[in-house]
């Protein structure tokens, strides 16, 4: 009998201590869950260089500029812009020539952030992770043609005004 009581005991204690352990998902999303994009990133790959910077959560806005440079000439450029509207959470981008786009934020777990829009040719997804080592991956994803195409975009945390 002792036994199953001691048994009984740790099951509970250790379910006790896992869940006080998990950070509570929001049931609904909030755009201060993503205050820890702010700030400036980069990915460097060979002659080219990526930023991203971010504006802190203001007014139900995060804004942010995106530009990638290769071979001493800027290549891409990117306006975006996560804000609240309601209940929902939305990433808007204006990538240079391209018309601006709105993707509704649909899943949110542990640093990771899902927008999609299923009407738009490509991407139909934006991902935002946040590493756990501070790093940061964006990734695009979507149907191309009947396939599935993705492209990542690994950032580390940079220094603005560089």
């Amino acid at each position: 009998m002792r036994k199953t009581t001691l048994n009984l005991t740790l099951f509970l204690f250790a379910g006790a201590l896992a869940f006080a352990q998990t950070a509570p998902v929001p049931a609904k999303p909030k755009l201060e869950m993503l205050s820890w994009l702010s700030g400036c990133w980069t990915n460097t790959t060979g002659p080219t260089q990526r930023d991203e910077v971010w504006m802190k959560p203001a007014g139900g806005t995060m804004l942010g500029t995106g530009r990638t440079v290769a071979k001493g000439k800027t290549r891409e450029f990117e306006f975006m812009r996560l804000h609240q509207e309601g209940e929902d959470v939305f990433f808007t981008a204006l990538p240079s020539g391209q018309s601006e786009t709105s993707f509704k934020l649909i899943a949110w777990d542990n640093g990771k952030f899902v927008f999609a829009n299923p009407q738009h040719d490509f991407p139909q997804r934006v991902i935002y992770q946040q590493q756990p080592n501070g790093a940061l991956l964006a990734r695009i994803e979507g149907d191309v043609k009947g396939k599935s195409r993705a492209v990542d975009f690994p950032f580390q945390r940079g220094k603005c005004n560089e």
